[in-house]
């Protein structure tokens, strides 16, 4: 039996659907902007998305500007999206923002009472589960210590090092990024996130800080009548899901 046979209606479900497969990485836009109001809205979902411990490392430079764009573009090697899209968002990644957003986390807790447990969480266990130490000697440390532990039970594997905090903070901040894009396409807009562009010249331009890390700039607008290039398709889904 076919198992979407035996999804049961459901209007909610049926306009997810169509908003993640009318997504598409559109290469031209037209000239039309895109409302402020609409930015605002999409990234105030964007920032909905599920993030390690809350902690949002994540930064969204909304490029608008004429001249600024045009320099922005061409530092994404003057693709096609860059030039004609009539706002770019870089989406920054950021590892040094956790002990701020720590203490951000326990300052603007939404209900009455603090449980122990966060406060705990945030003043104590991220302090140290985050903090490589001067020259990362600390992750190494850690790193060390679970070995020994994670013989006889099962311990956090990281991150230990400046790098593994690269990818701790990218992979929340591309969740965003898609929350970003799903966002702009419901509200009849598109998108393209680009890893196509020089990122020296990227910061240079947005004055980024030292451990900003660009995960994408994403162009956005409305679709021109050329802005997709060949019809969508994806690898046979037996090859990538498995079922254990």
């Amino acid at each position: 039996m076919n198992a979407k046979s035996d999804i049961e209606p459901n209007p909610a479900l049926d306009e997810f659907r169509k908003v993640v497969r009318s997504r598409r990485s559109v290469r031209r836009f037209t000239d039309e902007p895109v409302p402020e109001h609409v930015l605002d809205d999409c990234l105030d979902l964007a920032m909905l998305a599920p993030n390690s411990s809350n902690l949002q490392p994540w930064e969204f430079f909304v490029v608008r500007t004429p001249d600024l764009k045009a320099k922005l573009a061409e530092a994404c090697l003057g693709q096609n999206a860059a030039k004609t899209a009539p706002v770019l968002i870089v989406v920054v990644a950021r590892t040094d923002t956790w002990r701020q957003h720590s203490r951000m986390a326990l300052e603007q807790w939404p209900e009455e009472n603090l449980p122990t447990i966060v406060k705990k969480y945030y003043s104590k266990i991220a302090p140290i589960h985050y903090n490589q130490g001067p020259f990362g000697l600390f992750g190494v440390a850690k790193k060390t210590a679970g070995l020994f532990v994670g013989l006889t039970r099962p311990v956090p594997r990281g991150p230990y090092s400046p790098n593994e905090m690269k990818v701790w903070a990218t992979k929340s901040t591309a969740l965003a990024a898609e929350n970003l894009m799903l966002a702009l396409r419901a509200h009849g807009y598109d998108s393209c996130p680009m890893e196509g562009f020089d990122e020296c010249r990227v910061r240079r331009l947005l004055k980024l800080p030292k451990k900003g890390l660009v995960t994408m700039v994403l162009a956005a607008g409305k679709r021109s009548e050329k802005g997709v290039y060949n019809r969508q398709y994806r690898f046979d889904k037996d090859e990538l899901v498995h079922y254990l």
